[in-house]
Order: C-alpha cells, then sequence, then structure tokens
C-alpha cells in the first residue's frame, strides 16, 4: 500500500464549525482478519478552501479516489460507495477500503514515511486491533490512536447506515424462497421502529448482541466457529490461499459427500422428532469411512466446511433470539462478503427451524459498520 489512509484530527474548533484543516476524515476497524477503512471524500471545497488546503492532503485524496487498488492486497469496494452525503455540514461521497489485517505494520510504517503525523495527531480506531496495534502506531507512526469500544461502533454505523439508505435504495433485504434457485428473490426490507433486534456479527469469529435501544445493548454469546475458523480449515484441507478462492470451490462442492445426514442415518426422515432427511446429522461424519474419504473432492470439503460454520451460527442466532424473545435477526460481517451460500442458508434455517417466526435480514455494508461507527465518534468528538 501506498500514501496512507489515516483518520485523525489535529485541532478543536467551535461547535458547529468544521474546517479544511479537519480533514480528512476517516473511520478504522482493525480486526482479526481484515482492516476496514471508511473516507469521507469533500465534493464541496471552495476555491479559498482549495487554495488553504496542504499538498499532502491533496494527494491524499486524489489518491483514494482515482485507485480501486493500493498495493497488492488493498481494494476499495467501489460498488458500495456511500454518494451525497452530509455530515457535519459537509457534503461528500464515503469510500470503503480493506485490507488484510497482516499488512498492517507496513500500513503504518507507509504512514511514518509519508509524515502523515504532520497533518493529524489522533486517530480514532476500533476493533482489537486499535489495542494490538496501538504502541507500533506510536512508536513507528508518531500517532496517537483513540480507541473505541468495537461493538459501540458496529452499532453505531449499522443504525446511521441503515437511516441513509444505500444510495436511495433500502439497506437491509432478506431473501424470499433462500432455497430454490429460481425463484430466490433478494428484496428490500425496511427497518423502521428497530428495537429489538438481534445483531449477529460475523468476522473472524462471532458476537451476538441484542439490542433494545440505540443506548441499551448487550453481548448475549457469541462462538470462536466464525470466518477464520472457515477459511483456516479450507487453507488446511484444500491448499487454497485467499477467502475468494474458498468460496469458489465451495460453490462447486456437494456437502452430502462428506456430511452424514439424517436419513443416512434413519433411511429417511425422524419423524419422532421432525428431522428432516435432508438435515445434517453429523458434520463430516462420513469421512470416518476411508472409502468415503477418497471419494471426495476439495470442492466437497469447502462446501461442507462453509455448511458446518454457517449451520452453528444459524442454530446459536435461533437459540439466541428465543431466549429474547426477539423475531428479527440482522446479519453482519466480512464472513457474508460474496457469500451468497450461506446467506440463502441462514434465512432458509432461520425460517424452517422457527415455523416462519424468525426472519434473517442482511445488510449490504456487511463488514464495514464498526468503520463508520468510529468515522461518527470522529466527528461527534470535533
Amino acid at each position: 500500500m501506498e500514501r496512507n489512509l489515516w483518520g485523525l484530527k489535529s485541532e478543536r474548533h467551535p461547535p458547529g464549525a468544521v474546517f479544511l484543516g479537519f480533514f480528512p476524515w476517516f473511520g478504522l476497524d482493525i480486526g482479526g482478519t481484515l482492516v476496514k477503512l471508511v473516507y469521507f471524500e469533500p465534493k464541496d471545497i471552495t476555491a479559498e478552501e482549495e487554495k488553504e488546503e496542504v499538498e499532502n492532503l491533496k494527494s491524499i485524496r486524489k489518491y483514494l479516489t482515482s485507485n480501486v487498488a493500493y498495493g497488492s492486497t488493498g481494494i476499495r469496494d467501489v460498488h458500495l460507495e456511500l454518494k451525497d452525503l452530509t455530515l457535519c455540514g459537509r457534503k461528500g461521497n464515503l469510500h470503503f477500503i480493506r485490507f488484510p489485517t497482516h499488512d498492517m505494520p507496513a500500513f503504518i510504517q507507509m504512514g511514518s514515511e509519508k509524515h502523515f503525523s504532520s497533518l493529524h495527531t489522533t486517530l480514532c480506531a476500533t476493533g482489537g486491533g486499535a489495542y494490538k496495534f496501538e504502541q507500533d502506531f506510536r512508536t513507528m507512526g508518531d500517532l496517537q490512536l483513540r480507541k473505541l469500544d468495537e461493538l459501540d461502533c458496529l452499532i453505531k454505523g449499522v443504525l446511521y447506515i441503515d437511516s441513509v439508505g444505500f444510495n436511495g435504495h433500502s439497506e437491509c433485504y432478506y431473501f424470499e424462497n433462500p432455497t430454490d434457485a429460481e425463484r430466490c428473490q433478494k428484496l428490500p426490507f425496511t427497518l423502521e421502529n428497530p428495537y429489538p433486534l438481534l445483531l449477529v456479527n460475523i468476522g473472524s469469529g462471532v458476537s451476538i448482541l441484542a439490542v433494545y435501544s440505540k443506548e441499551n445493548y448487550k453481548r448475549v454469546t457469541g462462538t470462536s466457529l466464525g470466518g477464520g475458523t472457515f477459511f483456516g480449515l479450507c487453507c488446511l484441507l484444500t491448499g487454497c490461499s485467499t477467502f475468494e478462492e474458498a468460496l469458489e470451490m465451495a460453490s462447486h462442492g456437494d456437502s452430502t459427500k462428506v456430511d452424514k445426514l439424517v436419513r443416512d442415518i434413519y433411511g429417511g426422515d425422524y419423524e419422532r422428532f421432525g428431522l428432516p432427511g435432508w438435515a445434517v446429522a453429523s458434520s463430516f461424519g462420513n469421512m470416518m469411512s476411508k472409502e468415503k474419504r477418497e471419494s471426495v473432492s476439495k470442492e466437497d470439503l469447502a462446501k461442507a466446511t462453509l455448511i458446518t460454520i454457517t449451520n452453528n451460527i444459524g442454530s446459536i442466532a435461533r437459540m439466541c433470539a428465543l431466549n429474547e424473545n426477539i423475531n428479527r435477526v440482522v446479519f453482519v460481517g466480512n464472513f457474508l462478503r460474496i457469500n451468497t451460500i450461506s446467506m440463502r442458508l441462514l434465512a432458509y434455517a432461520l425460517d424452517y427451524w422457527s415455523k416462519g417466526q424468525l426472519k434473517a435480514l442482511f445488510l449490504e455494508h456487511e463488514g464495514y459498520f464498526g468503520a463508520v461507527g468510529a468515522l461518527l465518534e470522529l466527528l461527534d468528538s470535533a
């Protein structure tokens, strides 16, 4: 990555006054697998402001907005860009950028080499990496972190993005007929009066929150079996090297060759307890057989891994929703990026096992809400 990307501020201004010297505006979420960064690009800069703008700020804005890739691993998700937003009285576009967390030291080093600390002194950041890399920011980049609680930022980001919408369209959606390839539809859903809701954040691991209002929420539970588990196991089982490759392999696999189903045990349904024959009785259960191990493909293993992780998350989410008496379950997190298989499976599983009482909802900006919340905290403190 070149020319880096921070969300820092240098000085306080009178209430209600936002000056160009306060730019650039960033929010940073440093997760266990990915770093998510949001950048607000002002589009209403006056001629006077442009004249006063330092060269470093101009180059940062030009670099970020004219590229879709940064180095070999940084990606700007152009399709997620929010246009014509008004933040703190300024009009502009919000950009969404991600790169692997293992590149964070190089990111900090680049910031130091570009003398980013000359523009700002404090960076608003959330996620576990805000703690893990705090000393590196200070010693390598001469930058102070303002560490923010990741769950506070997550909820703040979700509520804000849902309130502004997605360029005239709904941020929230659900799947109708999720298991029918021909009839499946992605339909908008309006989160009017959103409370209470169960928020399931699927990153490297999973956190499940019961949200009763903007200020009143609790972490109900979580699981260590999340997106990091899926990718890590796929690396071991298939030799893949990227999340995208793992999902591509899964899309061509048949998990029933790997998993032991109810019908494999009962010869059909287990009618007494309402378990259909197609339900998974034992994830990877067929792999006890040497013959079956030799007949499965890497694609089958990737698909079974994806189904195993997704089913576990869906089962825990369903139990939490029932315990909390909440019927709307919102799934977010980068595990769901380009992962239609898991979203449709979650949608079907919640509807089927709850007999239509639970609805699985999804959001277009998936894993960026923590970074958005950090940006909002930055502006709130201006």
